[in-house]
């Protein structure tokens, strides 16, 4: 694309020749001839000078620093974003109907439906228009997905599940698993079938290999424009709201309700059965054990990285805690007692 082009469907302006050719989005630093950058964070001002780039992304105010041509825009690393859409090469997951693929009776097929490879479809499924489903994905009997949805290989959509338009769902994802459910008899674990569903909005996207249990009686629900990174588990009848993200390897107990907009840090844990409010952030690592009311807050929990030395050292503290705390109490008494 042209440079002109760019800016104008980014409705910016621009400085220098419009007529420059931008073939590829690039590091500020490591970018070379035909190529477009950006820059957000002042402390890489300096580079400006040094950049081999095309063209840089900047706000109106560093548009002096800029020795190349310039985009400018009042958030860079949005820009950034939408170029790297605009200059996507990705290859279609899959196009056409493969003739391996097993489709099941009363399956419902919309325009340009791209089935890759050994793709199976459950009787009475639907499949909105241009979606694209790669090699080996299960599509679950009468499960239902929306209009330009894309599942990449080995995607597992179980039945009755549904899936809303422009999502994108990695590899090895399951969406629609029975949660986890049991009853105790005698020591004796009595299965509870899972008889809800999993029901997912639109533009979601879901990394890879995470897992999204049904609901036991009620649905399991994923809002629109929610994304979820790699390696994470979502337990049945869980709520996350619109606008939510939640980075990888979190974890979700049964019956969690997560707000809007929250930001939801990496490998953090919740209690089964809280709510979250909206907007709240939490910190990576955090262990959220009861429900946070107050919008707009932010938790943290993990405990930062130390040499072995210290954390011995810690970790044996620790241990004394119940102990200082007696100890404490009492000095407290005795303090109180010789004021008297």
């Amino acid at each position: 694309m042209l440079v002109k082009d760019i800016a104008q469907k980014l409705g910016a302006e621009f400085t220098g020749d419009g007529e420059i050719e931008i073939h590829r989005v690039a590091n500020l630093i490591t970018a070379q001839e035909g190529e477009i950058s950006f820059l957000s964070d002042m402390k890489y001002r300096s580079v400006l000078e040094q950049t081999k780039a095309s063209c840089v992304m900047v706000k109106p105010a560093d548009a002096e620093h800029v020795k190349c041509a310039a985009i400018l825009v009042a958030d860079p690393y949005l820009g950034f974003a939408r170029v790297a859409q605009m200059l996507d090469r990705e290859p279609p997951i899959a196009e056409g109907i493969h003739p391996s693929a097993v489709i099941g009776a009363g399956v419902k097929l919309g325009e340009g439906v791209g089935i890759g490879p050994n793709v199976v479809i459950g009787a009475g499924a639907e499949i909105g228009d241009h979606v694209q489903i790669g090699a080996n994905c299960v599509i679950g009997p009468e499960a239902k997905i929306g209009a330009y949805t894309r599942f990449y290989p080995l995607v597992s959509f179980y039945h009755h599940c549904v899936i809303g338009s422009h999502c994108l769902v990695q590899s090895g994802t399951v969406i629609g698993g029975d949660g986890f459910g049991y009853a105790n008899d005698k020591g004796e674990w009595v299965k509870i079938p899972q008889g809800g569903r999993v029901v997912i909005g639109d533009r979601v996207e879901i990394g890879a290999n995470t897992c999204i249990d049904r609901g036991a009686i009620d649905d399991t629900i994923i809002e629109s424009n929610v994304i979820i990174d790699n390696l994470c588990q979502v337990a049945h009848n869980v709520k996350i709201g619109y606008g939510t993200a939640v980075a990888g390897g979190t974890t979700f107990a049964g019956s969690v309700t997560i707000g809007k907009y929250c930001i939801i840090g990496g490998t953090s844990v919740f209690n089964g059965h809280i709510t979250i409010a909206d907007q709240v952030t939490i910190s990576g690592m955090c262990m959220v054990m009861r429900s946070i009311t107050e919008p707009k807050s932010v938790y943290s929990s993990g405990i930062p990285a130390q040499t072995n030395a210290e954390w011995r050292k810690t970790a044996s503290r620790v241990l004394h805690i119940n102990d200082m705390y007696h100890r404490l109490l009492a000095v407290e008494k005795e303090l109180k007692e010789l004021k008297k």
